[in-house]
């Protein structure tokens, strides 16, 4: 990765494409020119997924009767991925001007107001001098152009002056604002990026919520200002602000005129070609719908909209931004309004060049005065930072720098329900709401395709047979089981499933070395553990047990190369894909209990599901899907998807307590552990409604034992 730093403006430069997504090392990190299979099927796996996704968008419109009649749906459904619905209360405001700054043709307000109780917006407000009436307006929202000195943070509005001083100059009044993250109260962006907060992704929220309402609540206090015109009223700013432009035309129709300058491209260069790896998260949707981003684009139709764009953009390439505008086109062209779309591109990097502002400037002028002079004066900044500073001293009631724990409600753990018509009518809501918002990135049945069962091989050693078996789960991915039995068992009669993680990977490696050192060679083998083996062999002979070993994706034998900042990329693509990878994990379990009920040795034999941590999580999600399954057995299980596994939307619909009572009303469950957390709802729905008690236990100890090998 380049990196490159540009005045104020810090970018990420990105050169990359899909076949370095994943590096080409094999599982013992010697370095190969190609890369291994895991990392193959991971490159055309996020191909496939995305062509998926560009295929559906806008392809199925053929009319503007049948557009209008989806728009509202689909505006919703964004409100809803932006964190947006329900729609926040619109509280007062509580605007005030802390200080002006003159130009002998404009005055600046530093204003600030609160989006929400707590949540400081602050910006700068350019009045022309001598209004005689109502002037049109802009929003302009600004790019990742941080302005710091002595460690104070002016905002990224500071930044962007030069901007808004041309508007003022030319007759309109401009409020630029702050970012959450680089505001003088400077908040997070980079929850997934750089902070390992995966929890966004269960919470379902994303900066670009907060940017979006505040971008609304701007337009509220531009309403209650004299000097602006409410019927034109448009929308500007690059790369960040490009990003936020968007959002704030698609779901605010008091947006008359948008120009979003480098802020927007499709699924296929952020996933496929891996721009994503340049961009924040206020950059993205939590996309539950799976949307590609010229659904976003349509929303703003018919309305004037100029998209801009240099031809050099490493993190919105070009092709991508070509094709997000052909397909808006259709849009306009139903509504017979192609004069009212534009594509703007220029020569130049992910800069804020001059040709980009003159195109926008024009744009503007042509949409909200109805005049095209000659531009004939340069934006150029006129102040100081200290002159536009808002804050003496920043408010101590700010929310800013916690609004991530708040700005989306979760689901409230409910009181146990008094009846089974009441228990009925939760688990079914809670199922439906599963489906609809969490596992909604899942293959269906006919996309998944068949299992395909292979045999890789089967070996014997000291009256056990090791066993091993391929299997798709979905199209490019493939995973392997593995099966331990006795070497006379020609039937299971009790099979005991272990999903396991990369720990639980390396221990079980460590324990058949010894004895299955070829079948194994082709992985990175620790040392040989020959107690841990002779445990194994005892239970499987004493207990003529099946016991199944299995890795979702992206674990163990099928583990993706890279290191942490390349895995965090490879989480984030699936974020992109309206999936997370534990969300697919669940389906790989799925696929591995539907592949058993199938193989000959164990086909219709009574299945225990043991996992620990975070994989107790995934399976238990599993069996809720597959309630065939007759125990689960789970170590150190999270309490709450605040911990993991992380599942996209899920705490908005319920939370682990719930999921265990869900899956104890069909499977026997055994929590091992520190379980406490976990344990209290699904205890209070048995007792409630007089489950058998042997149908959830707790054993709770100190030290959790390890789950079952």
């Amino acid at each position: 990765m380049e990196q490159r730093i540009r005045g104020n403006d810090r970018e990420i430069v990105l050169v990359v494409s899909l076949c370095c997504i994943v590096g080409g090392t094999l599982a013992s990190g010697k370095e190969t020119s190609e890369p291994r299979v895991a990392d193959r099927q991971l490159a055309e796996y996020f191909r496939n997924e995305t062509m998926k996704l560009q295929g559906r968008c806008l392809g199925d419109i053929e009319s503007l009767d049948e557009w209008k009649a989806r728009r509202e749906v689909y505006r919703q459904q964004l409100l809803e991925m932006l964190g947006l619905d329900p729609f926040p209360e619109r509280t007062p405001l509580k605007a005030a001007v802390t200080g002006t700054a003159e130009h002998e043709q404009f005055t600046v307000e530093n204003v600030h107001f609160q989006s929400m109780p707590g949540l400081h917006v602050t910006g700068n407000l350019y009045v022309p001098k001598n209004l005689d009436k109502p002037a049109p307006t802009i929003l302009y929202v600004c790019g990742h152009g941080a302005v710091k000195r002595d460690n104070i943070s002016y905002g990224n509005k500071v930044g962007y002056q030069h901007h808004a001083a041309w508007f003022a100059r030319n007759g309109y009044v401009c409020l630029v604002i702050d970012t959450l993250q680089l505001g003088e109260i400077e908040g997070i962006h980079h929850g997934t990026y750089r902070y390992d907060m995966w929890w966004w992704n269960s919470r379902g929220y994303t900066p670009a919520g907060v940017e979006a309402w505040n971008c609304v609540r701007a337009l509220d206090y531009l309403e209650s200002r004299t000097e602006v015109d409410p019927n034109r009223i448009g929308v500007t700013g690059r790369s960040g602000g490009g990003a936020y432009s968007w959002w704030i035309a698609a779901i605010d129709d008091r947006i008359k005129v948008a120009v979003p300058v480098a802020g927007i491209t499709d699924l296929q260069n952020h996933v496929v070609d891996g721009a994503v790896e340049g961009h924040c998260d206020c950059m993205f949707i939590v996309n539950t719908y799976r949307w590609d981003y010229p659904m976003v684009a349509a929303l703003v139709a018919p309305r004037p909209l100029l998209i801009s764009n240099t031809d050099k953009d490493t993190i919105f390439p070009l092709d991508g931004v070509v094709r997000v505008h052909r397909k808006v086109r259709s849009i306009y062209r139903l509504y017979g309004a192609e004069d009212k779309l534009g594509l703007q591109i220029t020569e130049g990097p992910h800069k804020d060049t001059q040709e980009l502002r003159i195109h926008a400037f024009v744009w503007f002028n042509r949409f909200l005065k109805g005049e095209n002079p000659v531009i004939g004066e340069p934006a150029v900044p006129a102040f100081e930072p200290g002159q536009l500073k808002v804050f003496k001293d920043l408010p101590a009631d700010e929310i800013n720098t916690k609004i991530q724990e708040r700005f989306v409600p979760v689901a409230k753990t409910p009181q146990a329900p008094q009846s089974s018509e009441e228990w009925i009518g939760m688990r079914d809501g809670w199922m439906r709401a599963l489906h609809e918002k969490v596992f909604r990135g899942w293959p269906s049945e006919r996309e998944a395709g068949p299992l395909d069962i292979d045999k890789a091989f089967s070996a014997e050693a000291d009256g056990v047979r090791l066993a091993a078996f391929d299997f798709t789960s979905q199209p490019h991915v493939r995973l392997r089981l593995f099966l331990l039995y006795p070497v006379d068992l020609a039937q299971a009669t009790q099979v005991t499933l272990n999903v396991l993680d990369g720990a639980g990977w390396t221990t079980w490696l460590a324990a058949m070395r010894g004895k299955f050192e070829n079948e194994l060679a082709g992985y990175a083998l620790s040392e040989a553990d020959p107690s841990a083996f002779e445990a194994l062999r005892e239970a499987v002979i004493a207990g003529k047990q099946t016991i199944v070993y299995v890795c979702p994706r992206g674990i163990g034998p099928d583990a993706w190369s890279g290191d942490e900042r390349k895995q965090t990329q490879i989480r984030r693509r699936f974020m992109l894909l309206g999936q997370t990878a534990d969300g697919m994990r669940v389906w790989d379990v799925r696929r591995t209990i539907n592949a058993l009920a199938l193989l000959g040795p164990t086909a219709g034999a009574p299945t225990t599901v043991v996992a620990r941590g975070d994989m107790a999580g995934v399976a238990l999600y599993a069996v809720l899907h597959e309630p065939n399954v007759g125990k689960l057995d789970l170590t150190d299980l999270p309490p709450t998807h605040a911990q993991g596994p992380t599942l996209l939307n899920v705490l908005r619909c319920l939370d682990m307590p719930q999921a265990v009572a869900m899956a104890a009303e069909h499977t026997k469950v055994l929590l091992r552990g520190e379980a406490a957390a976990a344990r209290q709802f699904p205890e209070s729905v048995a007792a409630a409604l007089g489950w058998d008690r042997e149908r959830f236990d707790v054993e709770s100890v100190r030290k959790s034992p390890p789950a079952r090998q």
